[in-house]
C-alpha cells in the first residue's frame, strides 16, 4: 500500500470502528450462537461423544472459534451492503479518497470485531473448564492461524456485501460457512464417519484448521496439519481477495 492508501484506510479504519463500538451488541451476537453451541454440545452432548480421553471442551473450543469467525463476518457483508445501498460509496468517488481504502476499511474492522467475539467466546470456555498449558509462541500462532482466517471469509464477505440486492441476500451467504465445521472433526472425530462423509470431512479446510488449534492447545506437534491449515488460510485469501476486488472494480468502474 501506498502512503495515501494506508492513511485513507486508517481514516475510514476509525469510522467504522466507531459504528462497531457504539453498538457493541453486534459484537455480544456475534459470540451468542457459539456460545451457545459450547453450553449444548458440553453440558448436553459430550459425556456421550468419546474423543479419545481429555475434556470434550477442549476438543470442542477450536471448532466453536471457526464457527465465531463464520458468524461474525455476516455484519461485514452487512456493513458494506449498507454502505453500497445508501449511496456511500458514490460519495467517496467524488472526493480524493483511494478507491480500494473503502474495503480495506471494513476488513480491518472486521478482524478487530471478531477478535474481539472470538475473546468473549474463550473467556466463556474457560469458565466452562478450557484449560491449555500452551505458551506465547503457541498462543500467537493460534492468533496468527485466525486472523488469516478471519481475513479470506471477510474478503470472501466483501462480494454479497457487494452485489446483494437485499438483506437476506447478503446475511444468507454465510449459513453454509458456520453449517461447514459440522462436517469436519471439529464436534466428532472423522474416525466414525461413513466413507464419503468421512473422506470430504479429512479434505475440506476446517478439520487441518481445527486440528491445529487444537495440537497448539494440547502442546502437541502440529505435524502436516499446520501446513495444511496455512495453505488453506492463504489459499482462500488469495482466492477471495481477488474475487472481491474484480467484483469491486466492476461495481466502481
Amino acid at each position: 500500500m501506498t502512503a495515501a492508501v494506508l492513511r485513507d484506510t486508517a481514516t475510514l479504519s476509525k469510522r467504522s470502528l466507531r459504528h462497531v463500538l457504539r453498538s457493541p451488541d453486534t459484537i455480544i451476537t456475534t459470540a451468542v450462537t457459539p456460545v451457545a453451541m459450547l453450553l449444548l454440545f458440553v453440558y448436553v452432548f459430550g459425556s456421550a461423544i468419546d474423543v479419545g480421553g481429555g475434556r470434550y471442551v477442549d476438543y470442542l473450543l477450536p471448532g466453536v472459534l471457526l464457527i465465531t469467525v463464520a458468524s461474525g463476518i455476516a455484519y461485514t457483508a452487512f456493513r458494506l451492503f449498507t454502505d453500497v445501498s445508501g449511496g456511500l460509496f458514490e460519495r467517496f468517488r467524488s472526493m480524493p479518497i483511494a478507491r480500494s481504502a473503502v474495503l480495506w476499511a471494513h476488513v480491518l474492522t472486521s478482524v478487530v470485531a471478531n477478535l474481539l467475539a472470538l475473546a468473549l467466546v474463550v473467556l466463556v470456555a474457560v469458565a466452562m473448564g478450557f484449560r491449555t498449558g500452551a505458551g506465547v509462541l503457541a498462543w500467537l500462532a493460534v492468533l496468527g492461524i485466525l486472523v488469516l482466517f478471519t481475513l479470506a471469509l471477510t474478503w470472501l464477505a466483501v462480494v454479497p456485501g457487494l452485489t446483494a440486492r437485499s438483506v437476506d441476500g447478503v446475511s444468507g451467504f454465510s449459513y453454509p460457512l458456520v453449517f461447514l465445521p459440522f462436517i469436519s472433526s471439529a464436534f466428532v472425530p472423522t474416525d466414525g464417519m461413513p466413507g464419503p462423509v468421512r473422506w470430504f470431512a479429512e479434505n475440506q479446510p476446517v478439520t487441518p484448521i481445527v486440528g491445529t488449534i487444537r495440537s497448539l492447545f494440547a502442546e502437541r506437534p502440529v505435524g502436516d496439519d499446520g501446513w495444511l491449515a496455512v495453505a488453506w488460510c492463504v489459499g482462500l485469501l488469495l482466492v477471495a481477495y481477488a474475487l472481491a476486488m474484480s467484483t469491486y472494480r466492476r461495481k466502481t468502474g
